[in-house]
């Protein structure tokens, strides 16, 4: 039930900026229903106060961002021309930001996964963002994850009804009164000797999140 759309002049979180400044996007999300897999897993790691690494696939992030909002969750936003963008629309969300990414300030990126971590708060990453390749998992949130001895958590989203634009990720916008069925993996600590040990996770942790999605859409 896949509904293509072509790119305009517009960037896609210049799209929807808009949306959510017109309160578009806040009365289709009410529509959606969720069904949740895996939470107790979830319900463990902040009944004990861990942080969390979520991570999460680029094209999957609406129906997610929706669904954790109001968490105190601080994500990981690149510094790329639509950052500011996605920056207000987060933190109108509820979320906390940290600023950098895997091509363009990925060691400032790094402290502040590790900072926010480190400070007893959960973050979001999307491994596969902000241009791909799409579900590739790049090394950075495992080594964030490493350093800060905190376990990453496979958060994905299957959806039964969605428009999907043309972009590198498949971006996905559910329909109205779609079906959403979150996800979530066992937590995965990174256990290394150094930061280049930990990149050679990524592999592994990238089956982990394939692994999730074949639950989510079962």
């Amino acid at each position: 039930m896949k509904d293509a759309r072509g790119s305009s002049d517009l960037s896609l979180w210049a799209k929807l900026s808009l949306l959510a400044g017109s309160g578009l996007i806040r009365s289709l999300a009410s529509t959606w229903r969720y069904r949740v897999i895996g939470g107790e897993r979830l319900g463990k790691l902040r009944a004990k106060r861990t942080p969390i690494v979520f991570a999460l696939w680029h094209g999957q992030m609406l129906p997610l961002l929706w669904h954790h909002r109001g968490q105190g969750v601080a994500v990981l936003v690149s510094e790329h021309k639509d950052g500011e963008v996605i920056a207000r629309i987060l933190q109108s969300m509820g979320y906390g930001l940290i600023r950098g990414s895997t091509s363009r300030g990925a060691g400032r990126a790094l402290l502040g996964l590790v900072r926010t971590l480190k400070d007893g708060n959960d973050v979001a990453v999307t491994p596969d963002g902000p241009r791909g390749p799409r579900h590739r998992f790049a090394p950075g949130a495992a080594v964030a994850a490493h350093r800060a001895d905190a376990p990453i958590l496979a958060t994905v989203a299957h959806v039964d009804r969605f428009w999907q634009l043309r972009t590198w990720d498949g971006f996905m916008i559910p329909k109205p009164f779609a079906r959403i069925t979150v996800a979530y993996g066992e937590p995965s600590l990174v256990a290394a000797s150094s930061p280049r040990e930990a990149a050679e996770h990524a592999a592994r942790l990238e089956a982990l999140m394939n692994d999730v999605e074949k639950v989510a859409a079962s």
